[in-house]
């Protein structure tokens, strides 16, 4: 795929670019991104460069991850964001996995939601999802609240799903359906009674 950019009314999301190197470097520096993520730890500079000139621009062109850089207006970096885990387009339409980090002087100012509406929405109705699901390892509330608010209904939790620094965690898991925000389904959906 094409990396595409995607505005909101206060943000730009658009493929990383190698002057964002620094700014992920330094955002990567944070115990809490540290912490929930799955990136090395230290976080050196040269991960930062792989990341922005080598693994975010292969998931767009081998379509299996499409990552964002989330900024302000201002150009200031806000975090990544992504669709991961993407299944090929399909007559039972595709499936993907949304993640997200923020940089911590962004927090809390509603950024990362208004940067997932956006992308949500372009996965509906440009992608052709027909189910988008969240995973994040028990006691991230913060990733969980973002979900929540965006409307992922939480489906319980998976024993040793998330692979972290040598051990197995237990994954809160929640997803999304098109029906959830009010949208048409292309592929109709028949709940359990």
């Amino acid at each position: 795929m094409r990396p595409v950019t995607l505005h909101t009314e206060r943000l730009l999301l658009r493929p990383f670019e190698p002057r964002d190197v620094p700014a992920v470097h330094a955002a990567c520096q944070d115990p809490d991104i540290l912490r929930w993520t799955a990136l090395p730890e230290p976080y050196e500079r040269r991960h930062a460069q792989d990341f922005v000139s080598v693994v975010a621009p292969a998931g767009w062109r081998e379509d299996s991850a499409y990552t964002f850089g989330v900024f302000t207006r201002d150009g200031e970096l806000v975090g990544a964001m992504g669709l991961v885990r993407i299944t090929p387009p399909g007559p039972e339409g595709r499936l993907a996995e949304l993640g997200y980090w923020t940089a911590r002087e962004q927090r809390g100012r509603g950024h990362t939601v208004e940067a997932a509406r956006a992308v949500t929405d372009w996965a509906f109705t440009e992608l052709g999802v027909e189910r988008l699901e969240w995973f994040a390892e028990v006691g991230n509330t913060g990733s969980r609240a973002v979900a929540e608010r965006l409307g992922f209904v939480m489906e319980g939790t998976l024993r040793a799903r998330i692979p972290f620094r040598g051990t197995r965690r237990d994954s809160w898991v929640a997803s999304l359906l098109p029906s959830d925000q009010g949208r048409p389904a292309t592929v109709p959906y028949l709940p359990a009674p």
